[in-house]
């Protein structure tokens, strides 16, 4: 196909995207009480009663604050996004054997303040480095929550931490985005004695979990898994990269994060290449590894990440990091 017919092909599948029927837009669902889990929530629902004091799809996210904290304004800060937010105070129970999405009423967040502004410096930094690394693999109890946790850790007078740790399952890289600036906004406010300045959600993630179940099922279903089973026939159980040592019989949850940085004009060139190609930043990155452990393995087809567990996760995310 030549350029120009693919920039045309390109052009109609935006626009169609663009023309959503009136009847496939996502609204606020009309009965109260349990809800199905999406699909993404199930898969993850699943992984985590193979093993239900694994912390491997916990996600914490520290910050460090500069200047003197209105410990009551964070406070009503947090109880006012969780209320926001149907997603951070949902459980997940069993009903006939399946599970269900519960949406609780919502309730004060606690936030408890560790203080640390005593300790020598050097101990400072190295307490609240152990305690963040402790809450980030504290697990999470699906079933009874909450499924969001924070807590306050004050190194001196103008100098905080907030650590906040949340399970993937109500929660994504994306949703982290818009967690730190809704604080941010209503924090502001409530510091100043103002109300929330947020417009209310028109819909809920439940309201979008109803929405796709109703959607997706019977032979719509069935067409998209008869679609995957035949795409991935065949593809290799394991990646043979060259490694320094030989592969466990049992994974394990040992990782760790390397951070490096790219620049400003490299980065500007990945944004054009995925905006030409239609596609997110996130998936063009995901191109380029995968591409990269195909020249590693000399393997043409490369599988990322494993259904057991969460064992093998690849993340390419943005981080903020406190410590």
């Amino acid at each position: 196909m030549s350029p120009e017919r693919q920039q045309l092909l390109k052009r109609l599948l935006r626009k169609r995207a663009g023309q959503k029927r009136e009847d496939e837009r996502v609204r606020p669902r009309s009965t109260g009480g349990p809800v199905p889990l999406s699909f993404a929530q199930q898969r993850l629902w699943f992984i985590q009663q193979l093993d239900p004091a694994s912390s491997a799809y916990n996600m914490p996210n520290p910050l460090r604050l500069r200047g003197e904290v209105d410990v009551p304004a964070m406070r009503r800060s947090l109880t006012e996004l969780v209320r926001r937010h149907e997603s951070l105070r949902t459980v997940f129970a069993a009903a006939d054997g399946e599970p269900v999405q519960v949406v609780l009423a919502a309730a004060p967040v606690p936030l408890p303040v560790v203080e640390l502004s005593g300790l020598p410096d050097g101990a400072r930094e190295a307490e609240a480095q152990r305690l963040t690394m402790q809450e980030s693999a504290r697990p999470f109890d699906l079933a009874r929550g909450p499924l969001m946790r924070a807590s306050l850790l004050r190194l001196a007078g103008d100098d905080w931490g907030l650590v906040f740790n949340l399970h993937h399952v109500v929660s994504d890289g994306w949703s982290m985005g818009v967690l730190t600036r809704e604080v941010s906004i209503l924090y502001d406010a409530f510091s100043r004695g103002l109300p929330s300045p947020l417009a209310p959600l028109e819909v809920q993630y439940p309201d979008y979990a109803v929405w796709q179940r109703e959607r997706v099922s019977g032979e719509a279903l069935e067409a998209q898994v008869r679609f995957w089973r035949e795409a991935l026939a065949g593809a290799p159980p394991l990646l043979e990269l060259p490694v320094d040592r030989p592969r466990p019989p049992v994974p394990g949850q040992r990782a760790a994060r390397r951070v490096f940085a790219v620049s400003a004009a490299t980065t500007a060139a990945l944004r054009e290449l995925a905006q030409g190609e239609g596609v997110t930043l996130f998936i063009t990155l995901l191109a380029a590894f995968q591409a990269l452990l195909a020249r590693w393995s000399g393997q043409e087809d490369v599988s990322v990440g494993t259904p057991t567990a969460g064992r093998g996760r690849l993340e390419l995310e943005g981080v903020i990091g406190m410590f």
